[in-house]
């Protein structure tokens, strides 16, 4: 399955449902309510402001999706052009701007769950009867029936996200057209009810003044996120250099005709004092509705009124909306996630994949948690949600626009968009100084709520991320490269929040006769020149129980210098790539585990280690089975069954996991350094799950940037034989290791084992680091 075949998955429609449907949300169905407290009438005039400054920056994000539909969105393109610093901003203001985001839909629908329920009580034998949503008070502190339905709403959205269940094109389509349908009604239907005299306010559409528009606009911003959820799938897209900007800009147009239409229907149907009750606070909608669908006509003598079936047709539309919207900015939190431990601007633990799920748990538990300590803490003030989503988006916006600019002027290679921004560069230098300028206008406290979280992830840079992450921005590489041009203040500033982590990525080759050791030196040589770092190669010599450490040194040092000669052999002999090898020789009693020990304390990133006889490989993993069950690996393990380095054609069996995520970047190594042609290998059970298993194939090797690899899926169910077939035409299979538990293996063998007695080609067994619990390492299927 080629790329071309990949981007005919998403049509134009479902690209515009996916940016409508996300923004139609709470956005209509609560905001209007609070936000005509703000600004009166005018709040229409709020409402298209909000959406110029959406549709300025949803231009930038259409050029940056084109020159990279593949990447993944803002995270990405700020990381790659501002750098790590402010990739950690807009990566944790993305991520907690969602959260607060997914907290105020769910405020939104507890506000028309409340309003469908509101009466309805169940009866309880001696208690009496209770109602479906009651008010909750622990001791002063009291949730509301609105809180207590969001609560519920939000547990129901992250435990389907943290089970799996994900929505399609076909379903977000779905619910926008069922949307658009009842909103098309409820417009042509309330026509007849508007009334001009309803609009004015003693004769003035002001009446809060001229000055509460731009407040108004400030707090309805948040009805306009999404949109730039669309360039996260710009690879599923069909000719995403056209769909793209037209399916991103296009859904900004979209969302605000249907925004202005909406909003100066409720002006003229709702009084403007009614605005401040509680009941048209929380669902506007449902009270226009009374209005609007206050009909009945007769029907062979039956009287039939339309108010009830209006009415719940809103309530329907609204909790649909707004579960669409909750439910999509979960989701998009995890793969920001994904995207920040990726670049180690946060633990790749927090991504985890959940043993039976297959989902990142752990991140969506932790979202999902901060999703009702917001419910629960903010609900009663909706309006500091919202504005807090909005202020932290908007600076992740504003970033956006510069990273357009910082991309267009230094013109990397890789930067090639399909559609540019017009009037560069003053849309984007527009776009960046109006998304801050609107905060200026936000609600004070959500102010200083985003505000502390911009300030942790700055200090979260400089505690964690500077230390761990290896990427350096353009923006800071391009002033470095010209110190000599830049002004002081420049290079001082590039050169403070430069990373520092990764400076060297240390593989370690544990050597037991240099001699013979060419071939794991060039694999060690790719790995490093990959990763700009150093070949570290310990030449391992084992003494006897007998023979004191002391004794044996002196004796590593009688030969030390002859393994340093044999190494330079080597180097001369071997494509090691122009990295940098060091070599050391050290002495042990226990020659195979002293590995583990010289990974440790040499900082290892990667071991690159050969499959010599008498070490435990039967296992099927990197360790022993004492260190198995004692502790994990110390880093990244690559095990080397050498048949002959030839890297022409690579294959990759995968099922996903972290070691198939280290194959992945072995293969992706080998081809970025020697152009091999890269073969993914993916085994079901039979012909019905083959196009299951090009869609996990295809999907996989997009995250993991093998798009150009060969897709091949085998159906015959029979895993070892399916790698063993596929493995006669490639010079180089690259395989993870088992995940079956100790105690499994002994009874049931090991794949990886087998699989290297039945191929005649070099293999890699790949091992990354996982936390295991006991019983995993012991009986894990």
């Amino acid at each position: 399955m080629s790329d071309e075949e990949l981007a005919k998955d998403l049509g134009l429609i479902s690209a515009l449902a996916i940016g409508i449907g996300t923004m139609i949300g709470a956005g209509i169905f609560v905001l209007p309510g609070i936000a005509a407290q703000e600004a009166g009438p005018a709040v229409i005039i709020s409402f298209i402001i909000g959406g110029l400054i959406a549709m300025i920056n949803a231009f930038s994000v259409s050029e940056l999706g084109t020159a990279m539909p593949k990447a993944g969105g803002a995270y990405y393109y700020i990381n790659r052009a501002l750098g790590p610093l402010f990739g950690s901003i807009s990566g944790m203001g993305d991520w907690i701007g969602l959260a607060f985001a997914s907290a105020f839909y769910a405020i939104g629908f507890g506000g028309y769950l409340a309003d469908l329920l509101d009466g309805v009580v169940v009866p309880i034998p001696g208690v009496g009867e209770l109602a479906l949503l009651p008010t909750i008070a622990i001791g002063s502190f009291v949730l509301t029936e609105v809180q207590i339905g969001a609560v519920l709403a939000g547990i129901v959205f992250v435990a389907v996200n943290y089970m799996g269940a994900k929505e399609t094109g076909g379903i977000q389509t779905a619910i926008v057209t069922l949307l658009l349908g009842i909103l098309t009604v409820f417009t042509i239907v309330g026509f007849f009810s508007f009334d001009w005299s309803t609009v004015t306010v003693d004769g003035s559409y002001t009446p809060e003044g001229t000055g509460a528009i731009l407040p108004g606009a400030a707090l309805v911003f948040v009805s306009y996120l999404g949109y730039a959820k669309i360039a996260t799938i710009g690879e599923e897209l069909k000719n995403p250099g056209r769909n793209l900007p037209i399916a991103i800009i296009g859904s900004v147009g979209i969302v605000m005709a249907i925004y202005t239409i909406i909003v100066g229907l409720l002006m003229g149907l709702i009084p403007h004092e009614a605005f401040f009750l509680d009941t048209v606070e929380e669902a506007p909608m449902s009270y226009a509705a009374e209005i609007v669908f206050d009909y009945a006509f007769t029907v062979a003598g039956l009287e039939i009124s339309l108010l009830g079936v209006g009415v719940t047709s809103i309530s329907v539309g609204a909790l649909l909306a707004t579960a669409s919207s909750a439910n999509a900015s979960i989701l998009a939190s995890a793969r920001i996630n994904f995207a920040m431990g990726r670049d180690k601007i946060v633990s790749d633990k927090l991504n985890a994949i959940h043993p039976r799920f297959a989902t990142p748990y752990r991140s969506i538990a932790i979202t999902g948690a901060m999703i009702i300590v917001f419910i629960v803490a903010l609900g009663e003030t909706v309006e500091i949600l919202s504005s807090a989503a909005s202020i932290l988006h908007l600076v992740v916006y504003a970033l956006i626009n510069a990273s357009l600019i910082v991309f267009r002027e230094t013109n990397p290679p890789e930067y090639d968009p399909d559609f540019e921004v017009p009037f560069y560069p003053y849309l984007p230098i527009s776009g960046f100084f109006l998304s801050l300028a609107l905060i200026y206008f936000m609600d004070n406290l959500a102010t200083a709520i985003a505000g502390a979280f911009v300030v942790f992830a700055v200090a979260w840079y400089f505690w964690y991320a500077r230390t761990e992450t290896e990427l350096e921005g353009i923006l800071g590489s391009y002033i470095l490269d010209r110190s000599s041009e830049m002004p002081d203040a420049a290079v001082s500033a590039a050169s403070a929040v430069r990373p520092s982590g990764g400076d060297e990525h240390t593989v370690v080759v544990p050597v037991s006769n240099p001699r013979t050791e060419s071939n794991l030196l060039s694999l060690a040589s790719v790995v490093a020149k990959a990763n700009d770092g150093v070949v570290k190669a310990v030449h391992v010599v084992e003494v006897p129980d007998q023979t004191p450490l002391q004794e044996g040194s002196e004796h590593v040092k009688r030969i030390d210098e002859e393994s340093q000669k044999l190494m330079e052999q080597v180097r001369e002999s071997t494509e090691t790539l122009d990295v940098p090898v060091e070599v050391t020789t050290v002495a042990s009693h226990r020659g195979f585990e002293q590995i583990f020990d010289i990974a440790s304390q040499e900082q290892a990133d990667t071991v690159v280690m050969g499959w010599g006889p008498g070490r435990p490989w039967s296992a099927g993993r990197a360790e022993g089975p004492i260190d198995e069950l004692t502790h994990d690996l110390p880093c990244d393990f690559l095990v080397f069954d050498d048949e002959g380095l030839e890297t022409d054609r690579v294959l990759v069996p995968t099922a996903g996991g972290p070691d198939s995520v280290l194959s992945a970047e072995i293969a992706r190594d080998v081809c970025d350094q020697f152009g091999s042609e890269v073969t993914l290998l993916h085994v079901v059970g039979d012909e019905s799950e083959r196009e299951a298993g090009e869609t996990f194939l295809t999907e996989w090797a997009s995250e993991h940037s093998l798009e150009d690899a060969t897709i091949r899926v085998d159906v015959s169910g029979d895993i070892e034989g399916a790698i063993a077939d596929a493995a006669e035409d490639h010079s180089l299979l690259v395989i993870g290791a088992t995940e079956r538990g100790l105690l499994s293996r002994l009874l049931r063998g090991s794949l990886a084992y087998d699989v290297v007695n039945d191929v005649d080609c070099s293999v890699v067994l790949a091992e990354r680091p996982t936390e295991r619990s006991l019983w995993e390492r012991l009986f894990a299927r």
